[in-house]
């Protein structure tokens, strides 16, 4: 795994959201960008936490952030998780996890006395010249609006 730290620059990507856009840092130039990693689209933790996100748009985008939640789902799955949840924010379907490994969140886990390989949960708050602020790696699904504005 990769690991950046605060004060780097953000890798520069691009990939589909759950509609078959490309989206790509670079359209966020000059804004404050939130990427939020999640293991798996409509799972309780991830949905706890993307419906945190989504209750607190308000109050994010008024202090200038947007928002961009990555998986490997698929673009249906993610089209799905969306339309359910009604996320304000695209969903990266990172299928080939190349902005996942690009982040360096693709690694080992542990559950449930059982190790693998996956996208461990990171938010990564980027400032408006691409440059990297802050990485929550210890993420709160029930708190993470406050964890990002602390």
């Amino acid at each position: 795994m990769t690991k950046l730290k605060a004060g780097d620059k953000a890798p520069d990507f691009s990939a589909k959201d759950e509609q078959g856009n490309i989206i790509s840092l670079s359209d966020y130039k000059g804004k404050k960008l939130v990427v939020f990693f999640y293991p798996k689209a409509s799972t309780p933790t991830c949905t706890t936490e993307a419906c945190n996100l989504r209750d607190n748009y308000e109050v994010l985008k008024d202090k200038g952030y947007a928002i961009l939640g990555v998986s490997a789902d698929s673009a249906k799955r993610q089209l799905n998780f969306k339309n359910k949840h009604d996320f304000p924010y695209p969903l990266l379907a990172d299928e080939d996890k190349e902005v996942i490994k690009a982040f360096g969140v693709w690694g080992e886990k542990k559950f449930m006395g059982r190790t693998f390989d996956g996208i461990h949960r990171v938010t990564f708050v980027i400032d408006e010249n691409g440059i990297i602020e802050k990485i929550i790696d210890k993420v709160k699904a029930k708190e993470h609006t406050h964890q990002i504005l602390d």
